[in-house]
């Protein structure tokens, strides 16, 4: 299959995943994952209609972003793979979304940057909701403690969550878990799916999905 028809097979299926769980049409945006893929593997989904991509590296997606938006205006990119800080400063230059700011060093390395460069790309908070010590996030227990640190002593707009569930557990819980601390922080936006499970994560409230190998194939 080619890579435009993965790509309208997702959004097809994404579309069936809100009817059936009683979701508005258009609620969830589609995050195509083009980590490891270079430019011209990504350019075909740009021309399929595809406009919001999420890069797990900051060095890897300066290589081959700053054209690709030049080229297509419109592109949204989002960083979803973890931040050091001595990258914060390329990363508030490049994303214009951030989902990965889990812990209090880089949501003060950011919010300088921001600051610095006059740029605001909007901020997910991600929760680590099976306490992986693999793994980055926030411990579900303080993450309505850090979303208030971050917008009051800090002034970051927070505009979401994000997880990554363990790989061996049924989603579900993990998915409830993230839309219920949302819900605590009055958050609206859940970053939560991906290729084997963003049908489960759109019942759960998820309004966007991170899917990669589903549209560009096998890494």
């Amino acid at each position: 299959m080619e890579v435009e028809a993965r790509l309208q097979d997702v959004v097809s299926r994404i579309q069936a995943a809100e009817k059936s769980s009683g979701r508005t049409a258009q609620a969830v945006t589609l995050v195509a994952v083009s980590k490891t893929f270079d430019a011209e593997a990504i350019r075909p989904v740009i021309s399929a209609g595809q406009r919001v991509f999420g890069e797990n590296r900051v060095q890897e997606a300066q290589g081959k972003w700053p054209q690709l938006k030049a080229e297509t205006p419109g592109l949204e990119l989002h960083l979803i793979g973890p931040l050091q800080s001595n990258k914060a400063a390329e990363a508030v230059a490049l994303f214009d979304v951030i989902e990965t700011v889990d812990r209090e060093k880089i949501a003060r390395a950011l919010a300088a940057e921001m600051d610095k460069q006059g740029l605001t790309p909007r901020l997910y908070v991600q929760v680590n909701t099976g306490l992986e010590p693999q793994k980055a996030g926030i411990a579900p227990d303080d993450t309505v403690a850090f979303v208030e640190l971050c917008r009051k002593e800090l002034g970051l707009q927070i505009e979401g969550l994000m997880c990554i569930p363990p790989a061996d557990e049924n989603p579900g819980p993990h998915f409830a878990l993230l839309s219920k601390l949302a819900s605590a922080c009055k958050l609206e936006k859940l970053s939560m799916g991906m290729s084997g499970d963003f049908e489960t994560a759109i019942q759960f409230g998820a309004t966007s999905v991170r899917v990669g190998s589903a549209i560009f194939g096998g890494r």
